[in-house]
């Protein structure tokens, strides 16, 4: 792919992770095949449920009181890659061949619904926390590139 559309399609990603209401990570993300746009999402909560991403925690996953309070994600909100493709597999398009971009890379669970879905190339801008679903997609035969 061309790296002015590379640039155009990350750039997408870019805008609609900015309709994220998460406050602590905003992700987006863009599935194009045949240099269109088939499908997008951004993280959040499931549709229809009530737009807040995080919960205030005072007290660490080890149980000891924090001296600043910390958002922490909840369980329920979904990442921008399995929100794009959940909305891909409702519509009448194909995952396969098609190429993902998004603003971070992929977890490992979003890693196997992009293997799963068949797109076969995708492109990230900013590492995720742990590199387990670049190294997933990479032993997947699937082509990643860090666009930033």
């Amino acid at each position: 792919m061309k790296s002015k559309y590379v640039r155009a399609f990350m750039t997408c990603a870019e805008t609609f992770a900015d309709l994220s209401h998460a406050e602590r990570l905003k992700v987006g993300c863009v599935i194009v095949k045949d240099n269109r746009i088939i499908s997008i999402g951004y993280n959040g909560m499931p549709a229809g449920w009530e737009n807040k991403c995080e919960t205030l925690e005072f007290f660490n996953e080890q149980g000891l009181q924090q001296v600043q309070p910390f958002l922490k994600t909840k369980p329920e909100v979904l990442h921008a890659e399995s929100n794009a493709i959940a909305k891909l597999a409702r519509s009448s398009e194909s995952g396969e061949g098609a190429v993902l971009f998004t603003t971070h890379a992929p977890c490992i669970d979003c890693a196997k619904l992009i293997y799963q879905s068949g797109i076969s190339e995708v492109y990230y801008k900013n590492p995720y926390r742990d590199d387990k679903g670049v190294k997933f997609l990479l032993k997947s035969e699937i082509s990643v590139k860090n666009s930033g």
